[in-house]
Parts: structure tokens; sequence; C-alpha cells
């Protein structure tokens, strides 16, 4: 073999190899994961025009918590007893469904409670119905105090988080920022700029994406959240690329035989 087809063929291993550890090297950190990103760091007020809030309105299959309060709690013990018990998702990976107590709205849109009978709730707002119940409660109590609220106001967060689960919100208000950090935020893999959200639309599904790293989030119309939205966070390359074990195994040997390749070729004595 000539001297000149030895150092081609050196030349060739030598460049095959760092391609090999380009790609190797390829996983670097991610860039977006500071959150608003947009905001400057030297200026000490930055503000933005939330978007406003929309009372969610009451669906099928929903459950509502309601208590009625009078100067005799006696008198309302019976009424204020939940109507049952429905599992609907736990607060962590680990644990079973949680058990919610209070009066599901049935398939007509109705709530039946103790004495007061069938209360019509579809589509209407929980100060909607605390009123409606007041009334009627009216007529049995005196000066009763009313309170309805979401015993089921469930978000699911999916994908990139620390803790992915179905979560019960304590009100009815709920961010977006909310379901994040009940979640215990994202993780260093979480893809910030493309957060997707999932919303049920009269039937059907909505897909709105979002970008954490804008602070103009806090403006969009989908920045409030709805009972039964989800939320999934993509991941982004470097975790693509870390999880992809047999490519990454494939590589290294690839480098191994190159390496061991060009220390024979650089021994041999043509």
């Amino acid at each position: 073999m000539c001297e000149r087809s030895i150092r081609d063929f050196k030349g060739i291993i030598v460049l095959l190899s760092g391609v090999i550890t380009l790609l190797v090297s390829s996983c670097s950190a991610p860039k977006n994961i500071t959150y608003f990103k947009d905001v400057p760091d030297t200026v000490r007020q930055h503000e933005i025009q939330q978007a406003a809030y929309s009372t969610p309105l009451i669906q099928v299959d929903d459950i509502l918590q309601v208590t009625v309060q009078t100067l005799d709690p006696t008198a309302t013990a019976m009424l204020n007893q939940s109507s049952g018990s429905v599992p609907v998702g736990g607060n962590n990976t680990a644990a079973a469904p949680a058990a919610v107590s209070g009066y599901l709205v049935d398939k007509d849109g109705y709530i039946v409670l103790p004495l007061i009978g069938k209360i019509m709730v579809q589509g209407k707002t929980t100060d909607s119905v605390r009123e409606n119940i007041k009334a009627v409660a009216a007529t049995y109590y005196k000066d009763p105090v009313v309170n309805v609220r979401f015993a089921n106001f469930k978000i699911t967060v999916l994908g990139e988080v620390n803790r992915p689960s179905t979560y019960v919100m304590p009100n009815e208000k709920v961010t977006l920022l909310d379901a994040l950090g009940a979640a215990g935020d994202l993780t260093i893999y979480g893809k910030r700029e493309n957060v997707l959200l999932i919303r049920d639309n009269n039937g059907k599904k909505e897909f709105i994406r979002m970008n954490l790293n804008q602070s103009n989030i806090f403006s969009s119309p989908y920045f409030f959240l709805r009972q039964g939205d989800v939320i999934y966070v993509e991941p982004n390359k470097a975790k693509v690329s870390s999880t992809d074990l047999a490519q990454v195994k494939r590589i290294s040997i690839m480098a191994s035989v190159l390496s061991l390749l060009i220390v024979v070729v650089s021994r041999v004595k043509f």
C-alpha cells in the first residue's frame, strides 16, 4: 500500500472519529430554562395586563360541596352530610385515587339535597347556585348561610414535571402557574417555550401552546384554567437524546472500534 493511501485512510478514520465525537457530545444543556426571559434584568417594575377571569360553569359529573349553616347546627346536620364519596384522582403518582365527598351532578344537570330536593346546577356558576339554594333553604331555616364550591376541581399535569399527576385544586381560581407549582415545577428537561394545554370545550378538544419564557402569558385567555384541563410539558432535545440508550450505545461502540483502528494503523509499518 502506497504512503499516500495510508495517509488518506488515516485521514478518513480521524474524520469519522471527529464526527462521532461531535454526535456524542451534542447533548448540550438547554438554553430556554428561564421563565419570563423578556423581562429585563435592569427594570424594577414591569407591568403586564392580566387576562380577565371568568367564573367556571358547573358541568355534568361535577361534584359540589354544599353547606348550610344556621344558628342551630343540629337543624342542618342532615343537609350538610354529603351524598357519597367519588374517586377523582390522587395528588401524587404513588397515591390511590382520592375520594371526594359531595353532591354529584347527574346526567340531567341536577343535584339532590336532603329536604330541599332537586336543584338545577348545570351551566350555572357556584355563586348562582348558592343563591338558588339559599332561597329554598330560607323556607325551612331562619337566615341560612349557604356555601357552594367545587369538590373536584381537578387539573392533570403530565410530562416533564417533578410530580406528574391529577390534582384537586382548593379553589376555582387556578392559574397555569398554580398547576405547575402543585406538580413540583418543570424539570430541567421541560420545554418551557412549548407547554401544551388540552381543554374540553363543548365536546371538542382544544390544543393551546403556551410559552413560559414570555411574560405575556399572564394576558393569555388560557392563563386561568378550567376544571378538567390537562397540561403536558414536552421534553427538550437534551432529554430525548439522553434517553435514547440504544443510539448512545451504538455510537460508543463505533467510536471504540475506530479508535482501535487508528492505533493499529498508526503502528503498522507497510
